[in-house]
């Protein structure tokens, strides 16, 4: 992990303060929040404001609130919530026709982070929720998405990072893994037995935005009760076909 800068993470803290109280603060306000020095707060204030993060008030001028430049990074934030509330309503379609746990997840760092997820209408299923992040290399989904990175970004994301183990099932050997990620890539579905959960198998297949990036992977979890040679077959279909309509509904037209 690379090193925190200071001057960044001040900015951060003083603009995270405005999600409090009115909305709004003053230098004094902000420096006894955060227990700065007051020179180093005049600097910041004076910086957001100049890039429209912050903006005086036209009758307090000392007085800051929230600038453009944040309504627009969150308008595109929200963009991308669509994502999250196309893969619910995939992941339940996928879920009635199973009856198997569904889950749509994205990649950060070298975890992933499920963003929806529509439970199992059996008594004995996966227990998992969405918001839940996981090692990447040791789920079907993050090995998907894995396997969708470019080469110097599948380096920078594994290189010299630890593999933990999750079960006795889960790759914790980097040249294994990078093996394992040429098969996904290959197939275009990946599939982990008991790689995260021990009683528990998945099949994962990618989903695509509008220029046919891999944004997020679809995926089928079934505890080993009721999975086989036979269903996983099934089961991937089911997945790619669900990735698919994901895709299409995110504007994705091409071949996956």
């Amino acid at each position: 992990m690379g090193r925190l800068v200071p001057a960044v993470t001040r900015s951060l803290d003083i603009l995270e303060l405005f999600l409090q109280g009115d909305g709004t603060l003053t230098a004094p306000e902000v420096t006894r929040k955060l227990q700065l020095p007051r020179t180093t707060v005049h600097e910041l204030l004076t910086t957001l404001a100049a890039r429209n993060y912050l903006v005086a008030l036209p009758d307090q001028p000392a007085r800051y609130r929230l600038g453009v430049r944040t309504y627009q990074l969150g308008s595109r934030y929200a963009e991308q919530l669509d994502l999250a509330a196309e893969g619910r309503q995939v992941a339940r379609e996928v879920a009635e026709t199973c009856e198997e746990t569904v889950h749509v997840a994205i990649l950060e760092d070298a975890d992933v982070i499920y963003i929806a997820k529509v439970d199992s209408t059996h008594a004995v299923r996966m227990v998992s929720a969405a918001g839940r992040r996981l090692p990447a290399h040791c789920t079907s989904v993050g090995k998907m998405l894995l396997a969708s990175l470019p080469d110097a970004r599948l380096d920078a994301t594994i290189e010299g990072r630890e593999l933990a183990a999750m079960t006795p099932n889960s790759i914790t050997d980097p040249a294994e893994l990078r093996a394992a990620l040429a098969v996904i890539r290959e197939r275009g579905i990946a599939v982990e037995h008991r790689e995260s959960n021990p009683d528990v198998s998945c099949v994962a297949a990618p989903v695509r935005d509008s220029v046919g990036r891999v944004v997020a992977a679809l995926s089928i979890s079934v505890p080993m009760i009721r999975w086989s040679d036979e269903r996983q077959a099934d089961l991937e279909q089911l997945a790619a076909k669900g990735a698919g309509e994901l895709s299409t509904r995110l504007g994705h037209r091409g071949q996956a």
